[in-house]
């Protein structure tokens, strides 16, 4: 019989004890991952409280020393993210703790997350299998020089909030999985620009303050060219300033482009699965909606 987690952790010469994420102040929040490198500022950690859930390891004086959070979409599936430890603690079982605690929450859910690579073994202890890599392109953005602007066959226009449900339709074609509060939240939060061909959306980008300045995803599109023509715009509104691409694409016209925008490959991490993998890496045909970059590492 599987026992149930327990409610406390001894860990070394302290006990720990977990607390819901709503109930810590954001500045503690933004603390603890300034602790271990993470980019998110307190604003960031706020939204992703109004679109997900989490918990927090406190010690006996209540400081935060460790945070897991989940992202449910539907009954069937949800991804998981901001799970911080420090390696001291993962190697004295924290972070598994911490994810035991997840696991019943989520119960019943196929789950996703994007692994560091100091946390690879804590997932793969857990049964997660690797799908692909994500590759972080940031830096200072600027319009290539030899940018010829290849044309996508239709009309590129900022988007409304008349066009959240095509939004959340296209997304939910790229990704595998309707994602309906989390994409309205990101429009709420995000400039917008998408492809029309005729009245249909056919590709958007969404593009949010995040982290040290801006970071566009999610990107949906049916092909690299579609893809590139509704990132260029919000490449020339955040010219001079740091942007922010997340991407499993490491070749061809898209990389190519972040590339040449200013945004080389900063590092990477591994997206993995536990239960049953979503069909959004299949090639398919060529006009396959496809996720070319994720809302963000935590959220997919």
């Amino acid at each position: 019989m599987k026992l149930k987690p327990s409610g406390s952790f001894k860990i070394d010469a302290f006990l720990m004890r977990i607390g819901d994420i709503e109930g810590i102040e954001l500045d503690r929040l933004h603390a603890h991952s300034l602790s271990v490198g993470w980019p998110h500022r307190a604003e960031d950690w706020q939204f992703l409280r109004e679109v997900g859930q989490g918990l927090v390891a406190l010690d006996e004086i209540g400081r935060v020393l460790g945070s897991a959070m989940w992202f449910a979409h539907g009954a069937d599936f949800a991804t998981v993210g901001m799970v911080i430890t420090s390696p001291r603690l993962q190697t004295l079982g924290a972070g598994q703790w911490l994810m035991q605690r997840v696991f019943e929450k989520v119960a019943g859910r196929d789950l996703r997350l994007n692994a560091t690579r100091a946390a690879r073994r804590l997932y793969l202890s857990l049964d997660f299998q690797p799908e692909k890599t994500v590759y972080q392109y940031q830096g200072i953005a600027r319009i290539p020089t030899t940018d010829s602007q290849p044309g996508a066959r239709g009309d590129i226009r900022a988007l409304a909030a008349s066009d959240i449900p095509a939004g959340i339709a296209l997304d939910a074609a790229g990704f595998g999985v309707k994602r309906t509060r989390l994409i309205e939240m990101l429009f709420a939060h995000s400039a917008g620009y998408g492809l029309f061909k005729g009245d249909r959306l056919s590709a958007f980008a969404l593009c949010r303050p995040f982290g040290r300045g801006h970071v566009v995803g999610p990107v949906v599109a049916e092909s690299d060219t579609d893809a590139v023509a509704i990132v260029r715009p919000h490449v020339a509104d955040h010219s001079g300033s740091f942007l922010r691409v997340d991407t499993h694409m490491d070749s061809g016209e898209f990389a190519a482009f972040l590339s040449n925008a200013g945004m080389p490959v900063f590092d990477t991490v591994l997206t993995m699965s536990l239960g049953k993998r979503l069909a959004d890496f299949s090639v398919g045909g060529s006009a396959t909606p496809k996720t070319y970059a994720l809302a963000s590492q935590t959220l997919g």
